[in-house]
């Protein structure tokens, strides 16, 4: 790519895009350069974002990367949506300390196909490019899958960190995990990236792909596009639906979704807005400046009304709020609580379990341990505890935000 002065306006695409993100190599200014020749030639850009449904569910942390995919698509660029029918029979083995299992190809069909109606919430993928990488990986005849193979050496593959640590502590690793990042990268071949997204669990991947496209002879290979991780709201474990009480998922019920987001730990509030949200620079220096004088709680609330109205709508948004002002704030109990028929003595744990498939009964539990389990608001440590028919009816709130009345 020749190499001249970077216009202003591409310089400033650049910073916008890659907020909170690594640009690799390069960074902002090679971006901005593969910017200004894209528009100079009239030439999209191809971004590519590869994904494994492994889990038929996302959340916002799945959003990070999204946004900035929405963000390229706004520009005019071609987003390029793979869909993982074979390494994700395979499992990304990134950051695993054990074989990842492995996913079935109705599975991977079934998974995508909830996905795809989950991102439609941020981009148009009506105007992506969608393709599906078992179209060509299970089409490789052997000396093709040969001449891959020769492209990479099992030193390069060992100086994966998850592949070493496993390796030292003598742990398997089965010779079908070195071939995902290996067909990640051919993937990256066949659509002829200009950039590739993800998490920053992909360095490895991403990087890969960028030598792989130069093996088979593209120019310019790949720039990658790493974002942070984000964190559930407990603010320690990236946010996972392994979690789901620390877990924010795009299919929560908005007063689920704002009273989650109230609940992170206030050393988040400025990541949540820098990756999650559309505001400013300015915006989020002066966010930091009101943290140090102002309770967070009001802060957060702003947080909480911006990312639920950008996925649920201004009404659900502010309904949301108001009920966490009166249910949580207020301490009063909503008026609208779900009532569920008991026909016979049951035990606390077997109602709310029965009642809400999203909480396993060690969630119940921990519940109960952490005092947030209470019966006629009162708290109630046991979570075997039995409702009888003649102490009905009875109300039950389980955590911060969610009731159940059994008649």
């Amino acid at each position: 790519m020749e190499k001249k002065e970077i216009k202003k306006e591409f310089l400033e695409q650049a910073e916008i895009i890659s907020r909170g993100a690594e640009v690799l190599p390069g960074g902002i200014e090679e971006l901005a350069y593969k910017l200004q020749f894209s528009k100079e030639n009239n030439k999209p850009l191809r971004i590519k974002l590869g994904m494994d449904p492994s889990r038929p569910d996302l959340h916002l942390g799945h959003t990070v990367v999204m946004r900035k995919l929405k963000q390229f698509q706004d520009l005019g660029h071609k987003i390029v949506l793979i869909v993982g029918g074979a390494t994700g029979m395979i499992g990304d083995p990134s950051g695993k300390s054990d074989t990842r299992p492995s996913l079935t190809k109705e599975q991977v069909t079934e998974n995508a196909k909830t996905y795809f109606e989950q991102i439609s919430k941020v981009i148009d993928v009506n105007k992506a490019e969608v393709v599906n990488n078992a179209d060509w990986l299970w089409k490789l005849d052997f000396a093709s899958l040969m001449r891959l193979a020769s492209k990479v050496t099992v030193a390069q593959i060992m100086t994966r960190d998850d592949f070493a640590k496993r390796y030292a502590e003598n742990k398997p690793i089965s010779v079908h995990e070195f071939f995902y990042p290996l067909f990640q990268a051919y993937d990256s071949v066949v659509v002829d990236a200009d950039i590739e997204m993800g998490g920053t669990d992909q360095r490895f991947n991403t990087l890969f792909g960028r030598e792989i496209q130069s093996a088979y002879g593209k120019e310019n290979p790949q720039m990658v596009m790493l974002l942070p991780l984000l964190e559930g709201t407990d603010g320690v474990v990236k946010m996972s639906k392994s979690f789901p009480e620390h877990c924010i998922s795009l299919t929560d019920e908005p007063k689920n979704m704002y009273g989650k987001l109230m609940s992170i730990s206030d050393a988040l509030i400025v990541k949540y807005f820098t990756l999650l949200t559309d505001i400013s620079n300015e915006e989020i220096k002066t966010i930091e400046q009101k943290l140090k004088t102002e309770n967070p709680r009001d802060i957060k609330m702003k947080l909480a009304y911006t990312i639920t109205q950008m996925y649920c709508g201004v009404e659900a948004a502010k309904e949301a709020q108001e009920n966490f002002i009166k249910v949580v704030q207020n301490k009063e109990i909503p008026e609208d609580i779900p009532q569920i028929k008991i026909d016979d003595d049951i035990t606390l744990i077997d109602l709310i379990s029965n009642f809400d498939k999203s909480l396993s009964r060690s969630d119940i539990k921990r519940l109960a341990q952490s005092g947030a389990l209470k019966l006629n608001g009162e708290k109630q440590a046991n979570p075997s505890f039995l409702i009888t028919k003649s102490a009905l009816p009875v109300t039950i709130q389980y955590g911060k935000r969610k009731f159940l009345k059994g008649v």
